[in-house]
């Protein structure tokens, strides 16, 4: 199938959308929805200006749009991303890198079907552990740029996803009950390289911001000379 990917740039729906062309799918192009809220129950929001360069890295068009990011009033601006993608491109589907946010999942896939288009989740109720192993299995190559909850703190920023970070996170999940995939919004990701780009990125700047267990890292990308 030609599919467009629902892509923030982190881990998951940048996994997703290479399980999906390994499945024998053509990736035709991406959507990213920037929201001005923060606290978005949607979408991904650190450093969202970095999939300009990702979708470069890719070598796949961008549609980029942009949301208030009230709840529910959101998922409006999703549907005419989706309806743009389906006018421009032709698509037949869209992949998704739900994990188990029932709340997005059943939001997308309504989505999905007032369209008529199939709804690809090659993550969906996959383990969080094992969801880490495999990501670095395949070379994916991500650092952390937002975290959200305690004990985590500014430092856990610019991290990368290793297997010192896995046994961190399982650790952390056992005593505080922290998602080791962040599934729970304690950490957001951003893909630096991986088998989909043609060639790797690295940060050229960053800004930090935040308090107390609550930051974000804004960061500009650029090609690895």
């Amino acid at each position: 199938m030609k599919l467009a990917v629902l892509f923030s740039g982190g881990k998951d729906s940048t996994y997703a959308a290479y399980l999906a062309q390994k499945d024998g799918h053509e990736l035709i192009c991406l959507i990213t929805v920037a929201s001005e809220n923060q606290d978005s129950y949607m979408f991904h929001t650190p450093s969202i200006s970095a999939t300009e360069v990702q979708a470069k890295a890719m070598n796949l068009p961008l549609l980029q749009h942009t949301t208030k990011g009230k709840k529910e009033e959101e998922l409006t601006d999703l549907k005419e991303a989706i309806a743009a993608a389906k006018d421009e491109y032709a698509i037949e589907g869209l992949i998704t890198g739900a994990v188990g946010s029932v709340y997005q999942a059943s939001r997308i896939q309504k989505i999905c079907d007032d369209f008529g288009l199939e709804c690809v989740n090659p993550l969906w109720q996959k383990d969080q552990e094992e969801l880490l192993r495999e990501l670095v299995a395949a070379k994916f190559k991500i650092i952390i740029t937002g975290i959200a909850a305690y004990p985590l703190g500014k430092e856990w920023l610019n991290r990368a996803i290793d297997e010192a970070f896995i046994v961190e996170t399982k650790e952390l999940y056992e005593k505080y009950k922290i998602n080791p995939a962040g599934e729970g919004g304690e950490f957001e990701s951003l893909v630096l390289d991986c088998p989909l780009f043609s060639k790797p990125l690295i940060v050229a700047e960053r800004k930090i911001s935040g308090e107390d267990n609550s930051w974000r890292m804004e960061v500009r990308l650029e090609f690895l000379s």
